[in-house]
């Protein structure tokens, strides 16, 4: 699991491997719900796959820059770039099913 911040945001997403990134705030019922699915889910996949975590409350600016106005919303980054967004609470099934798709 990585742990992201605005340090190292920029570099881990512009992998050559699908990026996942669950951004959450830990006052956040639904995000503090989501939490243990999407560890799940980063024990569950390949090395192809990297999940990650960025609370917005330590990195706000990002949060702004990519438009999240809802959380939990977990990002899907490619080569860099967001290719899937999933607002809200989710289920694990539908997170696996989403890095399938990818």
């Amino acid at each position: 699991m990585l742990h992201l911040n605005s340090l190292n945001f920029a570099n881990e997403i512009k992998s050559n491997r699908l990026v996942v990134v669950d951004f959450w705030a830990p006052w956040c019922g639904p995000c503090r719900a989501l939490g243990p699915i999407v560890e799940q889910v980063a024990s569950e996949v390949g090395p192809d796959v990297a999940i990650g975590k960025l609370d917005i409350g330590e990195c706000p600016e990002l949060a702004e820059k990519l438009g999240i106005q809802s959380i939990p919303t977990v990002i899907f980054f490619k080569d860099g770039a967001e290719v899937k967004r999933i607002v809200g609470l989710s289920t694990k099934a539908d997170i696996l099913a989403a890095i399938d798709s990818m």
